[in-house]
């Protein structure tokens, strides 16, 4: 069975405003490991760092940028 893109898709709205909020805080509680001093209103610094370490896969950052799309 192919996993859903869109399961599970209101409960990432619910965390919409963490994120914005505090994303190192919200990318750290998550188990994401980011360096100290890295910008938190810089969100291509943090997901450089991400794809970097092998801690995202682009190919999941270029299915989040369609699924992110997909609401505009």
């Amino acid at each position: 069975m192919m996993p859903n893109p869109m399961m599970g898709m209101g409960n990432i709205m619910s965390m919409l405003p963490q994120l914005k909020a505090n994303p190192i805080q919200f990318l750290m509680q998550r188990k994401f490991n980011l360096p100290q001093g890295i910008a938190a209103n810089d969100p291509q610094a943090i997901l450089n760092h991400l794809i970097q370490t092998g801690q995202v896969s682009q190919s999941a950052v270029n299915s989040a940028y369609q699924m992110a799309q997909r609401f505009h």
